[in-house]
């Protein structure tokens, strides 16, 4: 049993050392996995499994919603969707101080809704909002710092590819996930909505005020952004209603954002493929990093280190918050060297053993939901926190002329509005639960 253990946690050493190097996670997985199974039980138990072994992951139905709600958000890019989201809400805020930039928070918001991935929004409305910040001449600071933080609202706000895989992995229901995920998404929003009149209201020359909406303006603009909502309250209320589970609701998010881009002549055949080729790569990757996730669970597993890290945590005689803060920790400095997918896939076979071995006073079935949503978040602060965060990368590269510093600057206001989140879901549970448990009545 030692020797197992010794090899799995040998296993786990390579495996940090080649994402350090930077090779794709799938890859690292798949190398460490295949070795390490090969190491303790021979090559022909891992051969053997092979032959099923993919089929037997990828033909799981929960996993059908990744490509659908990838499809929904690959085709609401093409058709000019996020651009309308701005245009509203710039036309409701962009006459305060600092509205702009609450504007795209809103955006970011709305835009998450659909495409539920962190990088792509941040990337998406990096392009349609950096240009009007730089016209009303907001610091660029704050510009870039407030579409970097706004680009982590996609993973958690439902429809969120990551939050399906964390269920996944979990054995948690999708639908009651998403419940979940409701109101936390909305306080994150709310409070960068705080923190960015708090920052103008320090430096107001950082945030000025933008041109106010006439009435038919503002009427535009809202009756542009309505078919968004209609389709979000489809689509998540669906789920929400037993309408439908989260699979043929992603299908129907598909069909209404194509028809909205038909109606509006803005979806062309060259998008439409465009965005099918692009939906078929991201679930290629996504699905090569499952199969290396699944190897390297089992190679951990046939090592004992989930056991023997839960056994760990129970004899430590720390408190159950506080090792859970301390693998929130890891979490952060993790989520600086990869993207949130695969990070959720390699530590949660991890970290979830060790919580579910403690006390938190809730159920287990509770305890999946909090843990989740707050590990995703935590995961996302990751993509913003210095010296790598992606998402802070992604913004500057379409900023050359802002120092990274500068950006560094301007998101770590948000970074600490995350921690406050994070403070409140942890002293608050109900926050998460509230609404599963709603809706389970």
């Amino acid at each position: 049993m030692e020797h197992a253990l010794l090899v799995g946690l040998g296993g786990l050493a390579v495996l940090i050392v080649l994402i350090v190097i930077r090779m794709p996670i799938a890859h690292a997985m798949i190398i460490v996995g295949f070795g390490g199974i090969s190491i303790l039980s021979g090559p022909q138990i891992i051969l053997y499994q092979l032959k099923d072994l993919a089929f037997g992951k990828f033909a799981n139905y929960d996993l059908s919603v990744l490509p659908m709600f990838l499809l929904m958000g690959y085709v609401a890019s093409h058709v000019g969707l996020s651009r309308d989201l701005f245009r509203a809400a710039r036309a409701w805020f962009g006459w305060m101080r600092g509205g702009v930039a609450m504007a795209a928070m809103v955006a970011c918001a709305g835009f998450g809704a659909v495409c539920g991935s962190s990088l792509a929004t941040a990337s998406t409305m990096g392009q349609i909002a950096l240009p009007e910040l730089r016209r009303y001449n907001y610091s660029p600071a704050l510009a870039t710092g407030a579409l970097a933080a706004g680009g982590t609202l996609g993973i958690l706000i439902p429809p969120s590819i990551v939050l399906v895989v964390y269920a996944i992995i979990v054995e948690a229901n999708i639908a009651t996930l998403f419940m979940a995920a409701f109101i936390p998404g909305f306080l994150a929003t709310l409070l960068f909505i705080i923190t960015i009149a708090i920052y103008v209201m320090v430096r107001p020359e950082a945030g000025p005020k933008g041109a106010k909406a006439d009435a038919a303006e503002l009427r535009h603009a809202t009756v542009a952004v309505l078919p968004v909502v209609i389709i979000f309250l489809i689509v998540i209320g669906g789920i929400y209603a037993g309408v439908f589970n989260p699979t043929p609701a992603a299908a129907v998010g598909v069909f209404l954002v194509g028809v909205y881009g038909a109606l509006k002549r803005k979806l062309t055949w060259r998008g439409l493929i465009e965005s099918l080729v692009e939906t078929a790569k991201t679930t290629g990757m996504i699905y090569l990093i499952l199969l290396g996730a699944e190897l390297l669970n089992i190679f951990m597993s046939r090592g004992g280190v989930p056991q023997a890290a839960a056994e760990a945590a129970v004899a430590s005689g720390l408190s159950p918050y506080t090792i859970l803060i301390l693998l929130l920790i890891a979490l952060i400095i993790l989520g600086c060297l990869m993207d949130s997918l695969s990070l959720i896939l390699l530590v949660v076979p991890f970290f979830w053993p060790v919580i579910a071995a403690l006390d938190f006073g809730m159920s287990m079935e509770a305890a999946k939901l909090w843990f989740g949503i707050i590990c995703l978040i935590v995961v996302e602060l990751g993509l913003i926190t210095p010296p790598v965060g992606l998402n802070v990368f992604v913004i500057n590269s379409m900023a050359k002329d802002v120092p990274m510093i500068e950006t560094f600057k301007g998101v770590m206001p948000f970074f600490f509005s995350e921690v406050v989140r994070v403070s409140l879901i942890l002293a608050f549970p109900s926050i998460v639960l509230f609404l599963p448990n709603l809706l389970a009545r």
